[in-house]
């Protein structure tokens, strides 16, 4: 089950130990920043980092899968490239294109399209989720040697970014086909008058149960055991445990199942980089498994 873990710390030993330098240096994983990506839809510029695998520059005809990612800003700290580096080098992946976001107003951005929570955060999730469709893709498409088709293509984030990319997911299947939610937002939601309508008034899961047909999704959400201590139903349960499994809930009534298509992961941990750095190839290796 954890296979990713030996190969991955293998991989590790190899880069710090020094060995094939010379190799690793014409072949790895490299980060392009592009110019000031300009918005017309924000009206402002956004940072975009491209993470172009193993072999990119090596063979001209190829094409590859890709992943978007908000909180670019993050990826540095994470380690990102070392990380797509040595999973990619030793097997435990398949090569992939990552295009990562950095945020700005993620408070604002991050979230529902067309559906602000109670204090009217989310506001411009619609016109950010547009950016992405819209601007962002059809750049990224031209600009790189991209896989066709929602098969090849995958979005993730953390906390408010995994909230925005699985809205952006579902609704928009024919674009993304599976999704990585680290600690999501799930909670987001309409009313915050008491407990009752804190947990009736959850936005991703009404939008869920009111969705007719079941999206062809791969769906992979992780949530720590330490994310938080809120248990607003004093069920001894935390709330973004019980949020995510009760989304989950949701998804297998349209016909989702658990293990197959819908995958929730437990861990160890918080909300906080840490424990999304450390969890996070266990979501990269599933969602490109090495043919």
């Amino acid at each position: 089950m954890h296979r990713w873990r030996d190969v991955w710390r293998r991989g590790m030993v190899a880069i710090i130990g020094g060995q094939s330098l010379t190799s690793f240096a014409r072949d790895r994983v490299v980060v392009e920043r592009l110019a000031p990506f300009e918005s017309h839809i924000l009206g402002e510029a956004r940072t975009i980092d491209v993470f172009l695998p193993r072999g990119y520059a090596r063979d001209s005809t190829q094409r590859y899968p890709i992943l978007y990612a908000n909180d670019g800003q993050d990826m540095e700290t994470i380690e990102l490239r070392v990380m797509l580096d040595s999973l990619q080098r030793t097997g435990a992946m398949a090569p992939v294109i990552v295009v990562t976001i950095h945020a700005t107003e993620r408070m604002q951005d991050y979230g529902i399209a067309g559906i602000p929570n109670a204090q009217g955060r989310g506001a411009r999730a619609d016109r950010y989720s547009q950016f992405l469709l819209e601007e962002l893709m059809p750049a990224i498409e031209r600009r790189f040697r991209v896989a066709a088709g929602p098969a090849h293509a995958a979005a993730m984030g953390w906390s408010l970014g995994g909230l925005s990319v699985f809205d952006l997911a579902w609704r928009h299947p024919e674009r993304i086909g599976a999704v990585g939610v680290f600690s999501g937002a799930f909670w987001w939601r309409t009313d915050d008058t008491d407990a009752k309508t804190k947990q009736s008034s959850r936005i991703m899961h009404r939008r869920v149960r009111e969705t007719r047909s079941n999206p062809a999704l791969r769906l992979w959400l992780e949530t720590g055991l330490q994310d938080e201590q809120a248990d607003r139903d004093g069920d001894g349960v935390i709330d973004s445990i019980q949020d995510t499994e009760e989304l989950i809930t949701e998804l297998t009534r349209l016909g989702f199942r658990r293990g197959s298509n819908v995958v929730h992961l437990t861990v160890q941990g918080g909300h906080n980089l840490p424990t999304w750095r450390r969890i996070l190839p266990e979501f990269l290796v599933w969602a490109f498994p090495r043919s």
